[in-house]
């Protein structure tokens, strides 16, 4: 029975200091190196992991695919914590190869010597703490003004008294290492949101230019239009804007200091400030981006109006080479994505964008710039946090094509069901409704069918804002006047070329997903 009190002292220990050097290492990473240590080993994890798992944690996750993977790197390492603790002194060795891991992915992440400093003061401070606890946890705790007799033979912990006083102690002690690892977790936290104050300080110009052909709404002899409730807006809202990405802790660049420069293959390299790119003539437009992980149905999907500058405006002025075929945008986190440079000879909107939705940038979504290009999925073209466009041959590779996907990357055509709910039951006169896409083309219909019966076409709203039309989703509804039992309804759009949605399944690797979307509803 002793034995095992010791053990679980010992994980209890081992599970605070644990806490106590994460919090260090966060606290000290954010401070000298401007990095999250767990966030370093989380993408040396992602970098790792074969292109099939990564898809796979997507489709399931979805945009709680980094928040998983964070808590579970922490959790790991308490857990490590808890087992360092219960081996006594040679579980310490454990405990610095995990340092020694930190450190690495540090450097790797480059975070430089700060990052590696931060790493060793975690692992110090938990050795430090671990030996301190269990000579705690072994010394027996004496009320005072009481003298400790015990029989030749005998333990002091045997005392109900003593027994009592330790694990008091213990357990405060325990819980304080907990408490101030928290703490300083928490205060990592605040100072990576240091640089907030200059993202509120950036103020888009009012005036600005909008680039496109959207043609303005026209009468219709079917009433106004009114969305349904449950169906998505024409714009999404930033906040509500999917994010899939490889940053595990969203970059908060100092945008006084920042820049971006394009060159390679180019005549004249060129470097920007965000100053630079305000002063110029931005252009609004709104585009919808989707994520190549979208499953059929799914809502790694939005579109915004965003503010920028015209790509091709800033390649003519650096002059692009003959043999300068692909653009390849490069991330302050080390992520890279290119598309071929002839995408951008059809006029589609491609931007280095500074604002979305009428405001700046949100850093979630890659402020001070990123790209933005009409019509490709974003694993190959939307680079946030964006610090260089480099012109390069095609046989250069993005983060993501030696990882299983295609090399190019257009948006397919699609369209999801938004009402009625999925599973839902429902009686009488329904409204049958959803957004679909085929950038940069366009929609052109929209139709449903019910329980395998004959398409039947439905209204379009095409929404009213800047930007090409075409480069939008559009909104879809229908009246539907079901019949009692299961009903099986699925939807597929044309886009204006006459290209229809396929309908056989595919899974998203290695371009995208295809097939209809369908839901069964029960009507009663």
């Amino acid at each position: 029975m002793a034995r095992e009190s010791d053990m679980l002292r010992g994980v209890a220990v081992g599970m605070g200091s644990a806490i106590l050097a994460l919090g260090v290492g966060e606290f000290l990473g954010a401070a000298l190196a401007d990095a999250s240590l767990v966030a370093s080993v989380g993408d040396v994890a992602v970098d790792l992991a074969p292109g099939w798992l990564v898809r796979r944690t997507i489709g399931i996750l979805g945009a709680a695919q980094k928040p998983a993977l964070l808590t579970g790197i922490i959790c790991v390492a308490v857990v490590l914590g808890g087992w360092v603790g219960s081996r006594g002194t040679s579980g310490r060795v454990a405990l610095g190869l995990a340092g020694l891991l930190g450190a690495l992915a540090a450097l790797r992440s480059g975070a430089g010597q700060g990052g590696v400093l931060a790493a060793a003061a975690a692992v110090g401070v938990g050795i430090f703490s671990l030996g301190a606890s269990q000579q705690k946890a072994d010394r027996p705790a004496v009320a005072d003004g009481e003298d400790l007799h015990v029989e030749v033979g005998a333990s002091p912990f045997e005392d109900p008294k003593v027994r009592a006083a330790t694990r008091r102690r213990f357990l405060g002690y325990a819980g304080g290492l907990t408490v101030a690892g928290g703490a300083l977790a928490l205060g990592s936290r605040a100072l990576a949101d240091r640089a907030s104050a200059s993202y509120r300080d950036v103020v888009l110009p009012s005036v600005r230019r909008t680039d496109g052909d959207r043609p303005a709404p026209t009468t219709t002899t079917e009433g106004p239009w009114r969305p349904p409730d449950g169906l998505s807006s024409w714009i999404t809202p930033n906040d509500g804007f999917y994010r899939i990405d490889t940053a595990l802790v969203v970059p908060r660049v100092d945008p006084t200091s920042w820049s971006m420069r394009i060159d390679g293959l180019v005549d004249r390299p060129l470097t920007f400030t965000l100053d630079d790119l305000l002063a110029r003539d931005l252009v609004d437009a709104a585009v919808t981006l989707s994520c190549v992980s979208n499953e059929v149905g799914g809502h790694l999907v939005g579109n915004a109006v965003w503010t920028g500058v015209p790509l091709i405006e800033l390649l003519e002025e650096v002059g692009v080479r003959p043999d300068g075929e692909q653009v390849m945008g490069r991330s302050v986190d080390g992520f890279s994505a290119g598309f071929p440079r002839s995408v951008l000879d059809d006029a589609r909107t491609a931007l280095v964008a500074v604002g979305m939705n009428g405001d700046s940038l949100p850093f979630r979504h890659g402020f001070p710039a990123r790209l933005v290009i009409a019509g490709l999925y974003g694993y190959v073209s939307a680079v946030k946090w964006l610090e260089q466009i480099e012109l390069t041959p095609m046989s250069v590779d993005g983060y993501w094509i030696p990882r299983g996907w295609a090399k190019e990357a257009p948006v397919k055509i699609a369209s999801r069901i938004d009402v009625p709910l999925r599973s839902q039951t429902v009686s009488g006169r329904q409204a049958v409704a959803g957004v679909a896409w085929a950038p940069v083309s366009g929609v052109e219909v929209v139709e449903l069918a019910v329980d395998d019966g004959p398409w039947e076409e439905c209204r379009l709203e095409r929404g009213v804002g800047p930007g090409r039309d075409g480069e939008s989703w559009v909104q879809w509804s229908t009246v539907w006047d079901p019949q009692p039992g299961t009903r099986k309804l699925q939807v597929r759009a044309w886009d204006r070329a006459g290209q229809v949605q396929p309908e056989r399944p595919k899974h998203i690797a290695p371009d995208g997903a295809e097939g209809y979307h369908v839901r069964h509803i029960i009507v009663t």
